[in-house]
């Protein structure tokens, strides 16, 4: 017999009776076995978001048939749905400038495995981490902006993703700003990170100015890029603790090693399908 083979189901929908009823009665009428299943209903948005991991037995049902009946389902609903291959490792783009913590703990995490993705390539706009990334055996792409052009620089994003069939663009530090049409055709699907003094302490040296305010709370964000600089919907947070002993490149440290743990708790939901997007917030299932 064939082996059997797991999906997950994501969707949301206006929220109204018999919709999880529906969901499970689907999938155990087509011989499908749920091993793990979160919901939530939002009060205040009026929607309601579900995530639900089944397997099939054998070859059967096939995934074009389950999507072809499930989409009756859907459209009684209303529900924006989609149906992922849990076996397939998402597939992502690294963009990095001079600050290389992050770019180096996800390199590990995923050589070790304990970030279960597939990174098709590494670009920047400096030539500094080619030897690291390349030792990886990944391919390095250096673009810097000559003369000023981004849009082209844009252009070759989006032509690479097409090639490589990108699922998702991870901004570990990459100090250029997107224009509005690429976080559009990029939304949902990059995921940016910074520290969390925003927007408090902007610009240049922000630990220091944090150090002079004696800020109490160290912490980093990550989210999801939009044409918002820094305020897209957020997926992951964490904070530490400091006190007035703590200099500020002791605090930058702090930071650096925060941004690593949030950026790749954040990747992690998403290619497990674990976030869905609640209008300018985001629904996570843990």
């Amino acid at each position: 017999m064939p082996d059997s083979s797991t999906y997950i189901l994501s969707l949301s929908c206006p929220d109204r009776r018999g919709i999880v009823a529906a969901v499970s009665g689907f999938l155990a009428q087509s011989d499908c076995f749920i091993t793990e299943s979160a919901d939530f209903g939002d009060p205040l948005s009026g929607r309601f978001f579900q995530r639900t991991v089944f397997r099939t037995d054998g070859a059967k049902p096939s995934r074009n048939t389950l999507e072809e009946q499930f989409e009756i389902i859907a459209r009684r609903f209303g529900m924006e749905w989609h149906l992922h291959d849990a076996q397939r490792k998402a597939r992502l783009v690294v963009l990095v400038s001079k600050f290389g913590h992050c770019l180096n703990d996800l390199l590990y995490r995923y050589r070790t495995g304990a970030l279960p993705v597939e990174i098709a390539a590494v670009v920047s706009n400096h030539e500094d981490f080619q030897k690291l990334v390349e030792w990886h055996g990944i391919p390095f792409q250096y673009w810097p902006a000559e003369d000023g052009d981004k849009q082209a620089v844009e252009d070759r994003l989006l032509a690479l993703i097409e090639q490589d069939k990108v699922d998702l663009v991870v901004l570990a530090r990459y100090m250029q700003i997107l224009s509005p049409a690429l976080c559009h055709k990029l939304a949902g699907r990059a995921i940016n990170i910074h520290h969390s003094f925003l927007p408090s302490f902007k610009g240049a040296r922000p630990y220091h100015q944090a150090h002079a305010r004696g800020v109490k709370l160290i912490g980093a964000t990550a989210h999801y890029v939009t044409t918002d600089l820094d305020e897209g919907p957020i997926i992951e947070q964490a904070v530490e603790r400091i006190d007035h002993t703590q200099t500020p490149d002791a605090m930058v440290a702090i930071g650096r090693d925060i941004e690593n743990v949030v950026l790749a708790r954040a990747i992690k939901l998403h290619v497990e399908h674990r976030v869905l997007l609640n209008g300018h917030k985001t629904v996570v299932f843990r």
